[in-house]
């Protein structure tokens, strides 16, 4: 994206950067008072992974915790969600509300592969403290704690969305981060993506006696499956199709009358997701044609890509730097030989981006949105997010630690919304320039 697409004003842009210098540093105070007592917490969500609305044990130990922090309004299994809850400090006075969204789920088998435990330390640390900076020096407005379950293919935060959360809290922009084993990046963009199964319907007969008198679903299965290879040769370097049969018949002599598989399709925004998913659909229903069996397609929910704000990444950077410059640069990233420590970037469309998708993509298409990518330390074989390898790195007292200097800046950019005028209209301009054209449907 060109840079005159970044509409904060030179005086509001420096204003972002330094108006809370004395803010930071009591941030990272009150959070390192903090460490100890959130550390149990994040461990206990580790130690116990829990799949998609199902995490019952993260929700109860995230809730219990903050029904006991003083000013804080605590509503557990908020919006019809066993496992989604809202907390809220409320200032009293009419002012900004800057909210944080923390995610719990776990992966099938591999536990927290995803770092969750982290993303939920991070927004916590960061939604405390930008509570009690409010509270100690009379700022106005509110700081919401979202807990948003399911990211993992569950769309959690899209039902909080239909439900209407963000809006009923008149949220002013959304924080959250996600741990990695690249650079840190303030300006993150994930892919959209649409997930699906298929499944074919034929007839059966003797595969050797009388083969005529069936209609094969498996074949209809792998024509489509070589069409899409086919359509491969004409996507975008940002088009993924994926897929995999989940049922390709019981024995091999036998006319196949039932064929499945689940696919995946995945783009750079969530407009070219949906051109590429018909022309996907297209090759299913050549399938059918082909085979003469019939198709069906069951839609397996779909996330929208990342729109990150600029307004709110450039804030973000110069606190984490900051607090990066402070800690002696340890833990913002590190390149290939693991020796040479790094800061976060100038904003970079490029380096922010990855194939990834999450529900926090559907968030942006609603309000202004930040999603912070930060660095820890890998296990021994150097594996990324959903590998056995990262749920052991994600389980470390060094990981949490690297989680809460991303709360406190995480805090400090809430805190510049809080207390910086002009701020909350330049990153709505922004976003909805960005926007524009692209509303958000689930």
């Amino acid at each position: 994206m060109a840079d005159d697409w970044v509409l904060v004003s030179a005086d509001v842009a420096a204003d972002a950067a330094s108006s809370s210098p004395d803010y930071l540093g009591e941030i990272g105070h009150y959070i390192n008072s903090m460490a100890d007592t959130l550390w149990p917490i994040n461990k206990k969500i580790h130690d116990n992974p829990e799949l998609g609305y199902r995490e019952y044990i993260a929700h109860d130990t995230l809730t219990s915790f903050l029904k006991t922090q003083k000013g804080w309004q605590v509503t557990p299994s908020a919006y019809g969600m066993d496992t989604a809850f809202v907390a809220v400090f409320d200032s009293g006075k009419k002012g900004p509300v800057v909210s944080f969204n923390a995610e719990m789920d776990a992966l099938q088998e591999i536990g927290h592969a995803c770092g969750h435990n982290l993303i939920a330390s991070a927004s916590l640390s960061g939604a405390l403290a930008a509570a009690e900076t409010m509270r100690k020096h009379d700022l106005a407005g509110k700081v919401v704690l979202f807990g948003t379950p399911a990211e993992e293919g569950g769309g959690g935060k899209i039902r909080l969305i239909n439900a209407g959360a963000y809006t009923q809290h008149a949220c002013s922009i959304n924080l959250i981060s996600h741990p990695g084993t690249t650079p840190a990046c303030a300006l993150m963009r994930t892919a959209a993506y649409r997930a699906f199964t298929v499944e074919y319907h034929g007839r059966a007969a003797h595969a050797a006696a009388s083969p005529w008198l069936g209609i094969n679903a498996l074949d209809g299965l792998l024509t489509a499956y070589a069409a899409l290879n086919a359509l491969r040769q004409q996507t975008r370097p940002t088009d993924v199709i994926q897929g995999h049969i989940t049922h390709g018949g019981l024995r091999p002599n036998v006319i196949h009358a039932y064929a499945a598989g689940s696919f995946v399709v995945r783009a750079d925004t969530k407009a070219r997701r949906d051109e590429l998913f018909e022309r996907a659909r297209r090759c299913f229903e050549a399938g059918a044609l082909s085979s003469g069996a019939t198709v069906v397609i069951t839609d397996g929910g779909a996330y929208a890509d990342h729109v990150p704000s600029r307004t709110m990444a450039r804030s973000y950077r110069a606190h984490f730097n900051r607090l990066l410059a402070s800690d002696g640069g340890v833990g913002g990233g590190e390149d290939g030989d693991g020796s040479v420590p790094i800061s976060v970037p100038e904003l970079d469309e490029v380096r922010g981006r990855t194939m990834a998708s999450t529900d926090q993509g559907d968030v942006s298409y609603v309000l202004p949105s930040l999603s912070a990518g930060f660095w820890i330390r890998p296990g021994a074989q150097g594996n990324g997010p959903h590998s056995p390898d990262f749920e052991g790195a994600a389980g470390t007292r060094e990981a949490f630690g690297l989680s809460l200097r991303v709360g406190k800046g995480l805090a400090a950019t809430a805190v510049d919304f809080l207390t910086t005028k002009g701020l909350v209209e330049e990153a709505w301009r922004e976003f909805e320039k960005e926007v524009k054209g692209k509303a958000w449907t689930c």
